[in-house]
């Protein structure tokens, strides 16, 4: 079931609701404006993602879309991926960690700056994308399917074209070619329904 509110996702993080209420707080005393994205809160500047926020097992956090532009205030970010992940930040809080506003609004102002000057770390462009043999010979029986996928983004279609090479066995891979036909001919992305913004 997709979360629909910020409120949903604290509920379904009982045990991080004080920290994730807290977390909140802080963040509608900005200008931002809060949504759900991927099952969890973002607050976005003009559309765009500035900060998150989320629960885990053992901790939760404050995501920064483009934290490793932060140079101000930087002494609590951390890579979740280290190697792997270019822009993204978060401040994480464990139970026994006090969370102190005055000290997250000058991460928060600094994020909506840089945002504000356009300021953002560009994905990198992956290579040519590589169509399974599923895919291929879909569009050969039925050129409406290729024509609508071909009118998808680069990254909705390597989303559709990953989920079908990823599978196992060849009846999952002719299951999930039913299931994403009738999202390709909609201009839908395989994960829009857990973007609300």
């Amino acid at each position: 079931m997709a979360v629909k509110s910020v409120d949903e996702y604290i509920k379904t993080h009982n045990s991080w609701e004080k920290e994730l209420q807290a977390l909140r707080a802080v963040l509608q005393d900005t200008e931002l404006e809060e949504c759900i994205k991927w099952g969890t809160p973002v607050y976005t500047l003009n559309g765009k993602n500035v900060v998150g926020m989320a629960a885990f097992k053992n901790h939760c956090a404050l995501w920064f879309f483009n934290g490793a532009l932060l140079k101000e205030n930087t002494a609590l970010l951390y890579n979740a991926q280290e190697g792997k992940t270019k822009a993204l930040r978060q401040i994480r809080f464990r139970k026994e960690d006090k969370i102190r506003p005055e000290i997250l609004q000058k991460y928060i102002a600094e994020a909506i700056q840089n945002q504000r000057e356009g300021k953002e770390i560009k994905p990198v462009v992956l290579k040519k994308l590589l169509l399974p043999p599923e895919l291929k010979d879909a569009f050969k029986a039925d050129k409406g399917l290729e024509k609508s996928f071909l009118q998808l983004t680069k990254g909705k279609q390597r989303e559709y074209a990953n989920y079908i090479a990823e599978a196992k066995r060849e009846a999952t891979k002719r299951s999930r070619l039913e299931k994403i036909k009738p999202m390709i001919k909609n201009g839908e992305g395989l994960h829009d329904k857990y973007k609300n913004c």
